[in-house]
């Protein structure tokens, strides 16, 4: 049994920097078309000239696979000006809360402060990518967060906005109550609940923020990315860290899925008898909602064992050492 992708693409990426981003780069570089790269750096991608040294640095680390990185700027309050000049070399501004994630700590503190900012890229028609959590319990935050993405779709109705990598049924819901609303969704949280994370001796290795939620979430994401829901689309929110980074005693927030995520979605849509779906969900949806057009190439996937690697570098990946049904055979 096989299955052939046409360009697929990871709508959320995260490559990092220096020595890492030279070991993930090549990793999805060799499998995707194109990925939506995120810019929570040290320091922050929020100039254009720190921009444009980021791209270079990717598409060196990427080497010569067909792939198209699509840029996003670090959500500051930026001028009239400043995003004229940067709109053509971006795909978005990806928007923190303070403090909600990885290197997040110059984010927005108040969100709805920053609405001259919302008018302008509603204007020049500049997608805003959010990171939709509160500083509430862990379990509640994107729930809480909801009303942020309500008030922003109303408020701002040719914002184009995409909720990044929701895991709770009521995001899902909001998809279908406004029409500038869209959203990713990770392969980690289409196969993970917290148990997964806590329910026995703590895994750090698919320990995430935000977090796995609860089973209920979990079947609402599948049902949506199953039935290729038109505003879902594939992010994996693939986020590496030093080994010694994820098994310590403050284990930092990030599960690293590059290499194994054609794979594992092959594995689950083919459980659920919809692999006729999973084009949409990794590249069309894509294409459309955000009008690119990335390299053509055909991934050729076959349902043939293989055991994901224990450490890719210094990364270790999800579900190191498993054995999953589907690999990769060849790109073309």
């Amino acid at each position: 049994m096989e299955l052939l992708l046409r360009s697929p693409l990871d709508m959320h990426l995260h490559l990092r920097q220096d020595e890492m981003l030279d070991v993930v780069a090549p990793l999805s570089a060799q499998h995707f078309a194109g990925a939506v790269i995120m810019p929570n750096l040290i320091p922050p991608i929020n100039s254009l000239e720190r921009l444009l040294c980021y791209t270079t640095e990717v598409k060196r680390a990427a080497g010569d696979h067909r792939f198209d990185p699509y840029m996003t700027l670090f959500f500051r309050d930026y001028t009239h000006e400043e995003l004229v000049a940067a709109k053509p070399f971006i795909i978005g501004i990806k928007l923190y809360p303070a403090g909600a994630t990885t290197n997040s700590e110059s984010g927005v503190s108040q969100i709805m402060a920053m609405e001259h900012v919302y008018e302008m890229m509603q204007e020049l028609d500049i997608p805003l990518l959010v990171h939709g959590e509160t500083h509430g319990f862990v379990m509640d935050r994107e729930h809480e967060f909801c009303d942020v993405y309500r008030n922003l779709a109303t408020r701002f109705p040719r914002l184009r906005i995409t909720m990044e990598h929701i895991t709770t049924e009521a995001a899902v819901s909001l998809l279908d109550e406004f029409e500038n609303l869209r959203a990713t969704v990770t392969p980690h949280h289409l196969l993970l609940t917290l148990d997964d994370v806590v329910g026995g001796l703590m895994n750090p290795h698919v320990f995430c923020k935000p977090v796995a939620k609860r089973p209920e979430d979990r079947a609402a994401l599948l049902a949506a990315a199953l039935l290729t829901h038109p505003r879902l689309m594939m992010g994996s929110d693939s986020a590496p860290h030093p080994v010694d980074r994820k098994e310590s005693s403050g284990c930092a927030a990030g599960i690293f899925t590059a290499p194994i995520i054609l794979p594992l979605l092959v594995e689950l849509f083919d459980k659920h008898n919809a692999l006729e779906k999973l084009q949409a969900f990794v590249s069309d949806n894509a294409r459309r909602l955000y009008g690119v057009e990335p390299p053509t190439t055909t991934v050729h996937l076959v349902k043939e064992q293989m055991t994901i690697p224990m450490s890719y570098g210094s990364v270790v990946p999800m579900w190191a050492g498993r054995t999953i049904s589907w690999r990769v055979a060849e790109v073309s």
